[in-house]
């Protein structure tokens, strides 16, 4: 049994790495849309989600069924719970990959005048970090886990810097809200996965160390207090 219980972890781990390429791939995609504005390709990362879902239900499922038939314990146990909680981010940022490519189509219909904010750059950080957290799950490594703190705090000044922005041109020409707050979700989405990726560098160091950590909050009251 103890052979079989490992054999099981194996697969589970494979699977888990195949839904973090599969996300990984539509992260990138939607963020070459912002760039291209291509509607077909932001039409094929909308149509594709459902094999990004139908995956987390499966790893899921797996998960449990282990669970109950081993009643594994100590690390083993802690790995199946990382691996629920990582799949369930990854599905997310799926998601945001989707609402992603929607905005894009939504905002190719409408006028909107030149705004400045620097969407490419966002993006590849937004990428950087989360293929950091994908290395990091792949080597079990906590030290490249931890650094990933450090690039969601660079990406959340990036937002913040766009939602001024954004404030500051919709009360100059409020006859474009409607493209102005299009531009805002799709920053706020590219901010959300990197939330995502974040709580999995989280997820790793508990999984390695059995450490609880909420670095995130840690930077944000840190901020908070050298204003």
């Amino acid at each position: 049994m103890h052979r079989n219980f490992h054999h099981e972890i194996d697969r589970l781990q494979q699977k888990l790495l195949t839904m973090s390429s599969m996300v990984e791939d539509r992260v990138r995609k939607a963020c070459s849309v912002i760039e291209t504005e291509d509607i077909e390709m932001s039409q094929m990362i909308i149509k594709s989600d459902w094999k990004i879902d139908e995956l987390e239900i499966k790893i899921e499922e797996e998960c449990l069924k282990i669970m109950a038939l081993y009643q594994p314990v100590a690390r083993d146990l802690r790995l199946l719970v990382t691996v629920i909680k990582i799949n369930n981010e990854m599905e997310r940022i799926g998601d945001y990959a989707v609402q992603i490519a929607k905005r894009v189509k939504r905002l190719a219909g409408i006028e909107r005048p030149q705004f400045d904010f620097n969407f490419q750059e966002m993006a590849d950080k937004v990428i950087q970090e989360l293929q950091t957290s994908i290395d990091a799950l792949v080597q079990q490594d906590v030290t490249s886990a931890k650094q990933i703190f450090i690039l969601d705090h660079d990406i959340n000044d990036m937002r913040s810097t766009a939602y001024k922005m954004i404030v500051k041109e919709m009360n100059r020409a409020p006859e474009h809200a409607t493209a102005f707050l299009n531009l805002y979700l799709v920053v706020r989405h590219l901010e959300r996965i990197a939330d995502r990726a974040t709580n999995i560098a989280e997820d790793i160091i508990y999984m390695v160390e059995g450490a609880i950590v909420r670095r995130k909050l840690d930077f944000e009251r840190n901020k908070r207090r050298h204003k």
